[in-house]
């Protein structure tokens, strides 16, 4: 795991300047199996109270087609709701549910084929409001050239701030080759 605890550049002489929009905070690149990663604020570059939203992508394979979840600050009480749409280009569905987790896409089994990755993007809106915290996930999952696409967002019931992100396979593991990269995105500081 990387995790980056440097000074922020966007930070010159005490002064703020408009440094980049996404900031790479940690990055997994799994080189073993594991059940599970996770992200969590610290200092320097790496402290998440600084940014307005969080974007999550990952490229994951496990041993059995199994669902992306997340729980945010080690809550596992039944907090989360989700919204989801897919497709595999013959038909559409749609899903929802009060869960204790954050749905965020599937992830492709080993069977399907040893190259075959399935990936997701998540943002994470205003991570450190007062309000209940949203999220969008975007997903493909590669099954060999059958397989689907989904559009999910969810809701955790709190007003904490999120400080850790548990990202978790619903069953199985993760497989080595899998990658999840964390990023922060700070608020705008000049007008154009």
């Amino acid at each position: 795991m990387t995790v980056n605890t440097d000074a922020p550049a966007y930070i010159v002489d005490g002064v703020l300047t408009d440094g980049e929009a996404w900031v790479a905070l940690q990055s997994h690149v799994l080189s073993a199996d594991a059940t599970g990663v996770t992200f969590q604020s610290s200092t320097g570059a790496n402290d998440w109270s600084q940014y307005m939203d969080l974007v999550i992508i990952g490229y994951c394979q496990s041993d059995t087609e199994t669902s992306v979840i997340a729980r945010y600050n080690n809550d596992t009480g039944t907090n989360y709701t989700y919204q989801e749409l897919y497709g595999d280009g013959s038909s559409v569905a749609g899903y929802t549910a009060d869960v204790a987790y954050n749905f965020w896409g599937y992830c492709t089994k080993v069977a399907d084929g040893a190259n075959d990755f399935s990936m997701f993007k998540v943002d994470l809106f205003d991570i450190n409001s007062g309000k209940y915290k949203t999220s969008a996930s975007q997903y493909a999952v590669d099954k060999s050239g059958s397989g689907f696409v989904g559009l999910v967002t969810n809701t955790w019931k709190s007003q904490a701030a999120i400080t850790e992100i548990d990202l978790l396979a619903w069953t199985g593991d993760w497989k080595d080759g899998s990658r999840f990269d964390l990023w922060g995105v700070l608020p705008r500081m000049v007008t154009a």
